[in-house]
């Protein structure tokens, strides 16, 4: 059994709102030394596979077609053993 931990990151390209409220709402709280925000989603999936390799297969599978919109998200896995 492994565990994938998928991080979702809009694209550098892409304007993050919600990035943006946030490092507003830091600033106001007198953080001025943090110079962007970008939010992002963890997603993580226990998947049953025969090796790690399979397992990022399968994680990335899942990424390509449900769990991130390619055009304006970018991806990372991590895959660690359970």
């Amino acid at each position: 059994m492994y565990k994938a931990k998928v991080n979702v990151t809009l694209r550098k390209s892409i304007l993050d709102p919600q990035g943006k409220a946030a490092h507003h709402a830091l600033e106001n709280l007198g953080l001025k030394e943090v110079n962007e925000v970008r939010i992002g989603k963890l997603i993580e999936l226990d998947i049953e596979a025969d090796s790690k390799e399979k397992a990022r297969e399968i994680a990335e599978t899942a990424c390509t077609k449900l769990l991130a919109n390619e055009v304006m998200e970018d991806f990372e896995i991590t895959i660690n053993e359970n």
